[in-house]
């Protein structure tokens, strides 16, 4: 499993918030719900955002922004709006001086805003947690990235679009389902233009050496890999692994591993409180429980037990 089939993998997007927002001038929101990283997509009309600590970014209809947090930022209708409304953490709604705004602007089914005929709709799905395995991936991503329409094609959003809307049995599921969809593939567009500044650890997938090295290693964590032994998997010496696996990775192999089986591990603890740790153990490849309690300590600077109770 690679880092970008991760996002799709382990304790994410259960239960997500998505929600429609159909707005008319004048509008301005500020996002304030730390949210590890929320997907926005304009179906109609147009919208600006702007990052706490960047220039304005203008989006039009089809255009989708991956916005990163925790920091705080603005979606409005023209930058020279004034925010009116805050977005509080648990998706609570307020104006700037407090009062609810939850029942005021309920527009029915996961539909939000200020006019049922507003010149803008936008969707938006938000992950309030992350899952560990996608840490690596998303401390790659620029506060704010944006794909415009002409970028990609894609049938995801006309479909979350139509989804969204619906109060079926099991439609959470449904929508957690098509939010992962979504995030995957506007970063996989997004990782494959020219233009961008793609992590080391991303690049290296392509060379012929370190490729094939990273994939062993995610692919069988649990097996007792030594630089000698995935050396030998390759068909290379000991020595030019370790330094093509470092110059193309940015670690060596066995540092690699280790982060690698640790964040799998960090994933496992959240996604089921009563997996035991000798089972994660396992799975991950360290011989016992307390094997991989010290390095998960050593490395996270906290238990696993104490990262499950933080975390739950």
């Amino acid at each position: 499993m690679d880092a970008l089939a991760a996002l799709l993998d382990g304790p994410r997007a259960r239960g997500a918030f998505l929600l429609r927002s159909m707005l008319t001038p004048p509008w301005s929101m500020r996002i304030e719900d730390q949210a590890p990283v929320s997907v926005i997509a304009v179906v109609r009309g147009h919208a600006w955002i702007l990052p706490a600590t960047a220039p304005a970014v203008h989006l039009g209809m089809g255009d989708v922004a991956i916005a990163k947090g925790p920091d705080p930022y603005t979606v409005c209708d023209d930058p020279a709006s004034p925010p009116s409304i805050v977005i509080h953490a648990g998706q609570i709604c307020t104006t700037i001086d407090g009062t609810d705004l939850s029942q005021t602007m309920d527009l029915g089914v996961r539909t939000w805003g200020n006019d049922p005929d507003g010149d803008t709709v936008m969707l938006t799905g938000t992950y309030e947690t992350a899952g560990e395995i996608s840490r690596r991936l998303l401390t790659a991503l620029p506060p704010l990235l944006v794909l415009p329409a002409d970028a990609w094609q894609s049938h995801l959003i006309p479909l979350l679009r139509e989804e969204i809307v619906k109060d079926d049995p099991g439609q959470e599921a449904v929508l957690d389902r098509l939010l992962d969809l979504l995030l995957i593939a506007v970063l996989r567009t997004w990782f494959a233009r020219p233009d961008t500044p793609t992590p080391a650890w991303y690049r290296a997938r392509s060379d012929p050496i370190a490729g094939p090295a990273l994939r062993l290693l995610e692919n069988n964590p649990a097996h007792p890999w030594t630089i000698e032994s995935l050396a030998l998997e390759i068909g290379i010496s000991r020595a030019a692994l370790a330094r093509r696996f470092t110059t193309h990775v940015g670690e060596p192999p066995m540092t690699y591993l280790t982060n690698w089986r640790l964040s799998l591990a960090a994933d496992l603890l959240l996604e089921n409180p009563n997996t035991t740790l000798e089972s994660i153990a396992t799975k991950v490849g360290y011989t016992t429980p307390f094997a991989l309690s010290a390095a998960f300590k050593r490395v996270r600077g906290v238990s696993p037990q104490d990262y499950r109770q933080a975390n739950s």
